[in-house]
């Protein structure tokens, strides 16, 4: 491939990227796609996943381009589907519209496609190729690959610490450690999850929301871990509805009624020695309830059991120029015998917040996509 066709390719596929980046926290569990239709080096249709169930991008693209989509090159930023699920498969409908070369970033990991979308094409005398972009359609796509070869979500834990890695006070309160901007970005962080998890502890001390207020958004599912139901029938986690408090077996069945009676859902599962919800069978629920991103806001106990098992993806840190001394630090439930198994991360992005510092950090050990 020349370096002119190799450049061009990347230009439009970004370009698909970008779109599929607008269904962010509107598809899941299905993949966010965008694709984009090129004929003669000008662009005759675009359109992305918008929603779950609805149209796929290269529809979208194909209904805007019309008859120009005849003779066209597809950019799309995952493998055309092949199956039919909610909406007929895509692969044959580029062959039907006339659509002569298709250019995909990633083969779909679902075991349902994984590569049938492409030989549909290429029996059909298409030209064909994968790999554009490819690193980069993985990470936009980061959930559903999770999912699809991990069987649960792709994890991240969110928290606001002091400069000495406080989560809160001695006696729990941490309103507010870090500034405005900092909590508007947490709550971006929010809109983009399909689910955020909290543990009763939390739940208790801080009666929050966990809802989105600081910006535009969807709410996400609240997930509440409560082996014995001890979420007061009060609090505000329960308003509004769309929330769930897992609860381990042998609880209180009088009071998961009171709990449900008040909005919650009441979801019953196996207990771990210390009779918390075992977190394997926590995240493979999650996963059957369509969750792709989940958002761990819970404090020092939740956060250290998560990366005690591995789960955790990404950490999302905002720290405040702030010593708060004898607090809560953020993992210390987290034992550590020697500095050699000290849990490792890489700094992948630090942004500056009014003051305040946002980190994005990726354990050293996660599985690659």
């Amino acid at each position: 491939m020349s370096n002119s066709r190799r450049r061009l390719d990347e230009h439009f596929m970004r370009m698909a990227l970008s779109l599929a980046e607008r269904g962010t926290g509107l598809v899941s569990p299905n993949p966010k796609v965008g694709c984009v239709l090129v004929k003669e080096g000008a662009v005759v249709g675009w359109g992305y996943h918008k929603y779950f169930g609805g149209p796929h991008a290269e529809i979208m693209a194909l209904d805007m381009a019309g008859r120009d989509a005849s003779g066209s090159t597809a950019y799309v930023s995952l493998e055309p589907c092949s199956h039919w699920g909610k909406t007929p498969p895509c692969a044959p409908r580029l062959v039907e519209a006339g659509v002569t070369e298709v250019v995909a970033a990633v083969i779909d990991p679902n075991p349902a496609v994984s590569g049938s979308g492409m030989k549909i094409l290429e029996a059909s005398g298409l030209r064909t190729s994968v790999g554009v972009l490819e690193e980069e359609a993985k990470w936009a796509n980061r959930g559903f690959f999770r999912m699809t070869k991990l069987h649960r979500p792709w994890i991240v834990f969110k928290c606001a610490v002091s400069l000495d890695g406080m989560v809160a006070l001695k006696n729990g309160e941490s309103r507010w450690i870090t500034n405005l901007r900092s909590r508007s970005a947490a709550h971006l962080l929010r809109s983009e999850s399909d689910a955020i998890v909290v543990g009763v502890n939390t739940v208790i001390s801080d009666d929050p929301e966990l809802s989105v207020r600081y910006v535009e958004g969807r709410n996400p599912l609240k997930v509440v871990l409560d082996g014995n139901l001890r979420t007061p029938v009060g609090a505000k986690v329960l308003d509004g509805g769309g929330c769930m408090i897992i609860a381990t077996e042998g609880c209180d069945s009088a009071r998961a009624r009171a709990l449900e009676d008040a909005g919650g859902e009441v979801v019953v599962l196996p207990r771990d020695e210390k009779g918390h919800p075992k977190l394997s069978d926590v995240l493979n629920f999650l996963t059957s309830r369509g969750v792709c991103y989940l958002l761990i806001e819970g404090g020092p106990s939740i956060a250290s059991s998560f990366v005690r098992e591995g789960f955790v993806d990404s950490f999302e840190i905002f720290v405040a120029p702030k010593f708060l001394g004898d607090g809560l630090p953020v993992l210390g439930h987290l034992e550590t015998a020697a500095m050699e198994r000290a849990f490792e991360g890489e700094i992948r992005e630090a942004k500056s917040l009014d003051g305040d510092l946002w980190l994005e950090v990726r354990p050293k050990c996660s599985p690659a996509l």
